[in-house]
């Protein structure tokens, strides 16, 4: 492992309290980045490394970024993780005005503002990176989360839109598109559902559900100097499930 990395790069990780942000935080944090993990959650939060700076807070508080550049200290940010978001859902029909507008405020708002107040402390240091999280749901549909996958798609185009204005300035803006990502949230539908499973694991090639650690890695790479010519781009962390949904031939027999 590079433990320098991020040698000297401040990054912030948002939703790190479980999960996938909890997996990035620790992974930036290993390879020398200074974190700053944010979450509502304190008592997971109290589980990441004692290097790991971290702050209460709910990615909507229209506070949070005063608090963020107070916890900077005047230290220059290089990286921006916008993990924190909810998923589930259900079908269009199924989903009120009030419960789809939620998933925007915490899915896009938040990361919106969250990656204003990024972009104006980048300016200052000569540049940076951003990496969101998106979805596979944003790219090829699924039954029954319309307000998920729509807030999802709105990353994607999001990270596009901002690729195209920042990149001038020396800012990268990518995301990563995870496929079923086994969670302290799924874990418990991935055992008990087998229609789930069929579907998400023995349906996609490599036939495997996927890690938050997989997804760590594809956000670290995108946030390092090695993706330095990579910008506007969505990686699928999916083990390859939206390209191949379909049995091999012999599966079914």
């Amino acid at each position: 492992m590079n433990t320098s990395r991020f040698a000297g790069k401040t990054a912030i990780v948002t939703g790190a309290g479980s999960g996938i942000g909890f997996a990035i935080a620790e992974l930036m944090s290993s390879q020398g980045a200074q974190v700053l993990a944010v979450d509502r959650d304190t008592a997971g939060l109290a589980r990441l490394g004692a290097d790991i700076d971290t702050v209460t807070a709910d990615v909507t508080d229209p506070a949070l970024p005063d608090t963020l550049r107070q916890k900077l200290e005047g230290r220059p940010l290089s990286i921006l993780v916008n993990n924190a978001g909810i998923g589930g859902g259900g079908r269009a029909d199924e989903t009120g005005e009030e419960n789809f507008r939620r998933y925007f405020e915490i899915n896009v708002l938040a990361l919106f503002s969250l990656s204003k107040f990024a972009v104006s402390a980048m300016r200052q240091s000569g540049g940076g990176t951003i990496v969101n999280i998106a979805s596979i749901y944003a790219i090829v549909g699924a039954t029954g989360s319309a307000g998920y996958s729509t807030s999802k798609a709105a990353v994607d185009g999001l990270t596009r839109q901002m690729a195209t204005d920042f990149g001038p300035e020396n800012i990268r803006v990518n995301a990563v598109a995870p496929g079923l990502i086994e969670t302290p949230l799924t874990a418990e539908r991935i055992r008990r559902e087998a229609w789930r499973r069929h579907i998400f694991v023995e349906q996609a090639p490599l036939r495997r559900v996927g890690l938050p650690g997989d997804v760590a890695q594809a956000v670290a790479f995108l946030a390092s100097d090695e993706a330095a010519f990579i910008t506007g781009a969505t990686l699928r962390v999916d083990g390859g499930w939206a390209v191949g949904r379909y049995p091999r031939q012999g599966d079914a027999a």
